[in-house]
């Protein structure tokens, strides 16, 4: 019970940030991916790099795993272009979906209802798309840790430096909208 209760607060404070960041609001969503708007996308990777050292530390001190699925390039193609197409068309992606719902979005409504559709009908299918599109181009688990000698520091600190410059890159080299 302490888990969920600990998952509800860090929803609730991840549902505050982005929306105090604009992610919920898909005009300014779609300025992001135009490259006219810096914030949303230097905030996605702060949090990857902000996740990537609390996840080294929590690893380290015993409380978490790291069990990464096998990767398979058709099925991840296919969900990314899937994924995108949904993001594009409501202008939501998962996470901020359900923030705005919660601000009273009626489109994000709309945006909610076709993602859980989407996960059911995934769900009924699963288990007859695996060998279809799992199998062929599974290539295993691939990690940053494997091609950096199995070092969790090594690829922490990679993501963080990576992720960084990309966050100082896009404040530097995008444009500010503030029409919002």
């Amino acid at each position: 019970m302490t888990g969920v209760v600990l998952g509800l607060i860090a929803g609730i404070a991840f549902g505050y940030v982005i929306t105090r960041v604009g992610a919920t609001n898909p005009e300014k969503m779609a300025r992001a991916h135009l490259m006219m708007e810096p914030a949303i996308p230097q905030f996605m990777l702060t949090a990857v790099a902000a996740a990537a050292i609390g996840l080294t530390g929590l690893v380290a001190v015993g409380r978490a795993d790291l069990s990464p699925l096998p990767t398979s390039l058709v099925a991840t193609g296919l969900a990314a272009v899937i994924f995108g197409v949904g993001w594009g068309l409501t202008g939501y992606c998962p996470g901020t979906t359900w923030a705005a719902v919660g601000e009273g979005r009626m489109d994000a409504v709309f945006a909610l209802l076709g993602g859980l559709v989407g996960t059911a009908v995934f769900a009924h299918f699963h288990e007859a798309i695996i060998p279809v599109l799992y199998g062929p181009t599974n290539v295993g688990k691939i990690t940053l840790m494997d091609a950096l000698g199995d070092s969790r520091i090594a690829a922490t600190v990679a993501l963080v430096t990576v992720f960084g410059l990309g966050v100082w890159a896009i404040g530097k080299l995008w444009t500010r909208s503030y029409d919002a």
